[in-house]
């Protein structure tokens, strides 16, 4: 049924569930798994000290994010399954926005994301990528919520 999941990957625990979901929804419809990270360097620029080193912080950023996908791939790929990785450097812009153009650009027919759950204050301080894919994405969105996320 799905041919190319696209999985949003950031290291955190509900990231990491997410990628074992895809895996294995992708094991079952021998599907290919579009890995996406996205470096986001605005939070950390309103914050900068002025002696900061804002090139070595961006590349540290993306090492970080390859690094990440090299370990997603690494594992989808111990298991049999086809991975593409993408790296997005996101230069001002929602998060979500960069993994919509990502899951349209390459021609995902299914995104899998990983979710905190978080719910009133909590949702509202800290927004929620995931929210905006689900209502904006033009193909399914599989939710991963973390354990004991609240209902």
């Amino acid at each position: 049924m799905y041919k190319r999941i696209l999985v949003p990957i950031d290291g955190s625990d509900t990231g990491r569930r997410g990628l074992k979901e895809a895996i294995a929804l992708a094991t079952g419809q021998k599907a290919t798994l579009c890995l996406l990270h996205v470096t986001n360097d605005f939070p950390i620029m309103s914050e900068m000290p002025i002696a900061f080193d804002f090139e070595k912080y961006r590349e540290e950023l993306h090492q970080y994010g390859r690094n990440l996908l090299e370990d997603g791939k690494k594992l989808a790929a111990s298991l049999g399954l086809e991975v593409e990785t993408l790296l997005h450097d996101l230069k001002g812009g929602r998060v979500a926005d960069a993994i919509l153009q990502e899951a349209k650009s390459a021609g995902c027919d299914l995104t899998v994301i990983g979710t905190h759950g978080r719910r009133g204050f909590r949702r509202a301080l800290l927004g929620s990528d995931a929210e905006s894919v689900l209502r904006e994405s033009p193909v399914p969105v599989l939710l991963v919520r973390a354990p004991g996320a609240v209902s």
